[in-house]
Order: C-alpha cells, then sequence, then structure tokens
C-alpha cells in the first residue's frame, strides 16, 4: 500500500493505492464521517488482482480542509475534483466503488464520464427514496429551516452517541465492532473548523435526493454491470434501497449482508469475495 498526495485544483487531496497500474482499476469513494482509511484491509485483499485507488475528500482524512468561505463543499464541487482527481493520478477507466457519500460522488462522476465507468458497486450508497430511514425527517426539517435546525443537528452529528449509532445500527451483536472505528471518527469531527465542512455537506445533501430521478433514469439508459452490498443492520439507509436498484437494473446482483451502515466493520471477508468475483465477471 502507498500512502500519496497530489494537488487538484489547488487542494491537496490524499489518497491510498494499491496493485499493478496495468491492472483493471478501481476508484473507491469514501462515506461520512469516514475516508480512504475504510477501505484500506479491503485493498489489501484485492491488491494483487486490481489496481484500487481511493481518495480523501476535502475536509475528510488527509486531504485539505479549507474554510468553507474559502472552499464550496457541495456534492457537485466533489464530484468534479473526483473527476479531475482521476486525470491527476492518470487513470482513464474505473469500476466505481461507492459507500454512503461515495454514491452521490460517484453518480455525478458517472454522468460526466460514462464511458470512463467499467462497473459499479453501491455498499449502502443510496439512490433511491425508498432506502432513507426514519432519520432523514430530521435531515429534511434541517433543510426546509436551517437556522432553526443546524444547533441541535450539529451537536447530535459530533457526538459519540451517533457516530457510534452510525456503525451498529440495529445489529444484535455489538461485540464484533471494534470501538475504535467511532472514538477515531469523533476525534475527526471534533478537529478545528471541521464542524462547519460536516454542516455545509448535510445541508447540500438535498441535492442528492432532488437528482435521484436523474441518476435512476441514467443507470436505465447505460446498464451499467452492478453489485449492491447492503448492510441490513443501517438504519440511515434501510434495505428497501438496495431492492429498488432492480427496477431500473433488472440484472443487478444485490446481496443482502448482515451487517450494518459500514459492512467491513464485520462482513469483510464477505465483501471482499463478492467483490473479487463480480469484478473479474466479463
Amino acid at each position: 500500500m502507498a500512502y500519496r498526495d497530489v494537488v487538484v485544483d489547488g487542494v491537496k487531496i490524499a489518497y491510498r493505492e494499491i496493485g499493478d497500474r496495468n491492472a483493471p482499476a478501481v476508484l473507491l469513494l469514501h462515506g461520512v464521517p469516514s475516508s480512504s482509511r475504510m477501505y484500506d484491509a479491503l485493498m489489501r485483499r484485492l491488491g494483487d488482482r486490481f489496481h484500487l485507488i481511493a481518495p480523501d475528500y476535502p475536509g475528510f482524512g488527509n486531504s485539505d480542509a479549507p474554510p468553507p468561505g474559502q472552499f464550496s463543499y457541495t456534492f457537485d464541487h466533489y464530484a468534479q475534483l473526483m473527476e479531475h482527481f482521476t486525470d491527476t493520478v492518470g487513470i482513464k477507466r474505473y469500476a466505481l466503488f461507492m459507500q454512503d457519500y461515495g454514491a452521490p460522488v460517484g453518480m455525478r462522476l458517472a454522468m460526466s464520464r460514462p464511458d470512463a465507468v467499467t462497473a459499479m458497486i453501491f455498499q449502502n450508497g443510496n439512490v433511491y427514496t425508498e432506502g432513507l430511514g426514519k432519520m432523514w425527517e430530521t435531515r429534511k426539517a434541517y433543510w426546509e429551516n436551517r437556522s432553526a435546525h443546524e444547533a441541535k443537528l450539529q451537536a447530535a452529528h459530533l457526538s459519540v452517541e451517533l457516530t457510534r449509532a452510525r456503525h451498529i445500527g440495529t445489529d444484535p451483536d455489538v461485540s464484533a465492532y471494534d470501538p475504535d472505528l467511532w472514538q477515531d471518527e469523533v476525534a475527526f469531527l471534533n478537529r478545528p473548523g471541521e464542524a462547519a465542512i460536516q454542516m455545509e455537506l448535510i445541508y447540500d445533501y438535498r441535492t442528492n435526493l432532488a437528482a435521484y430521478p436523474a441518476w435512476q433514469a441514467w443507470l436505465r439508459s447505460h446498464a451499467p454491470r452492478t453489485l449492491v452490498l447492503w448492510g441490513k443492520y443501517d438504519p440511515a439507509f434501510i434495505v428497501e434501497g438496495a431492492h429498488a436498484f432492480k427496477r431500473d437494473l433488472p440484472s443487478a446482483q444485490i446481496e443482502i449482508l448482515d451487517a450494518g451502515h459500514f459492512a467491513m466493520d464485520t462482513r469483510l471477508e464477505e465483501v471482499v469475495d463478492r467483490s473479487a468475483r463480480f469484478l473479474t465477471q466479463p
């Protein structure tokens, strides 16, 4: 594994890279509040067969985190930056592996450069209203009246309780989760200036829901080879969001795992096995 960084559009982007550059490429896009770190173990297990690259978005991991007044924290901007990132590191065709925030970033990237995408893997990366759990009612209230709800939502988002709950969800076996997963994320979330960045992204997330119909139409028209890996204990993105892919992609492979929002927390080997088999299919 190599840990590198490049400057893209004036911003340092940190990334992990493993595998032969002549092997089929996989671009791994992370979720919140994680970073490319969430893919480290997966990449190590697949690095003998594929060329894998996982960047940190600005404001995450080891990438630059300019304040919102100096950088536009929107999903449109992230997607544009990731497009320029692929140009900078020299990958022209790649499979997309998308988790959580990775799905809205990846869908925008795919629509901008459809010929670059060889296949798509969604790991609790939602693009259907059916997949939205009850917690999204709080987010919708925030979108309707930001000033009235921001302080409470921010306090929850930065808390140990919510960060832990994001991992374990409704999983009955909480002993399977390493507490360092959320303790490290809480430390990241509470670093100076991070709260403002996170709230900008949560507010902009409303644009993703508005884009769902366009993304679904793109999936229907382009019919990319697609694998959906879904942790069934995720209360944020519920299982109905996984099954909804069949409506637009009848040939999509749907795998429901005994896992939470971050399936690799507890089901790493299953994700490795299913991803490897899918990515090696013609």
